[in-house]
């Protein structure tokens, strides 16, 4: 989940209405279709950031967004799949943030801090973090009525993260796919405690997380070395 400012992705076969959307992928809604689903979105970010509403109610939407209902479901079916579609859409753009940060590292266990980082970076940023909470407060009801477009979207970072845990050279996975997948787990976890508390994460919280990882990963021998290099510091 990555809510920054920008334009909407194309929408997840999963979760629009056909025959807008191909099974191929593409895209077949005209440009002032496509524009009026970013009217949509925008107008979503807006009042979600401006009331604070983990649950905006429709007519809110709609007065901030100056459309009719008829508008509204000629591009969603519901409030529900407006919430699944900006689900995907937020964790497509964190994978291609993360992407850019693992250009300056080099390491297996640089990029695994530069992929917590990012993830944690979410809590931080207060806008940010504003624009996510609702997703995360919502994330159970979105994950029972969209079950498919939730799994894509996590496959993607999950995928991603086990990519960089094949291609490591310092860090050992005998099973890279689940070893990501609980990567995952304990840092979307961790993520969600702090935007649901209003807290920031503090660098020595991501420190002792990508330290956590990476010592169960870290290859047998290198890891009693560092344990015994720890044990001798006074």
């Amino acid at each position: 989940m990555f809510f920054g400012r920008g334009t909407l992705a194309p929408v997840p076969v999963a979760t629009q209405r056909p025959p807008e959307v191909h099974p191929d992928g593409s895209d077949a809604r005209t440009e002032s279709e496509r524009q009026l689903a970013q009217r949509i979105v925008d107008a979503t970010y807006r009042v979600i950031e401006r009331t604070g509403d983990v649950d905006p109610t429709m007519r809110a939407i709609l007065r901030e967004a100056g459309l009719s209902t008829p508008a509204f479901y000629r591009q969603f079916r519901s409030k529900d799949e407006l919430f699944a579609v900006l689900l995907a859409d937020g964790r497509r753009r964190m994978a291609a943030t993360i992407e850019r940060r693992l250009t300056r590292a080099h390491t297996g266990e640089q990029r695994i801090r530069a992929w917590v980082a990012a993830v944690f970076a979410q809590a931080r940023d207060p806008e940010v973090a504003a624009r996510t909470r609702p997703f995360v407060a919502n994330l159970d009801r979105l994950v029972e009525r969209y079950p498919e477009a939730h799994r894509a979207s996590e496959r993607e970072l999950i995928d991603q993260l086990a990519g960089l845990l094949d291609a490591s050279d310092d860090l050992a996975s005998p099973d890279a796919r689940a070893d990501a997948t609980a990567i995952y787990h304990l840092t979307f976890g961790a993520l969600g405690a702090h935007l649901r508390a209003r807290t920031v994460p503090r660098p020595a919280e991501i420190d002792r997380v990508v330290d956590f990882v990476c010592r169960g990963l870290r290859p047998a021998d290198q890891g009693e070395a560092m344990t015994h290099d720890t044990a001798t510091v006074p």
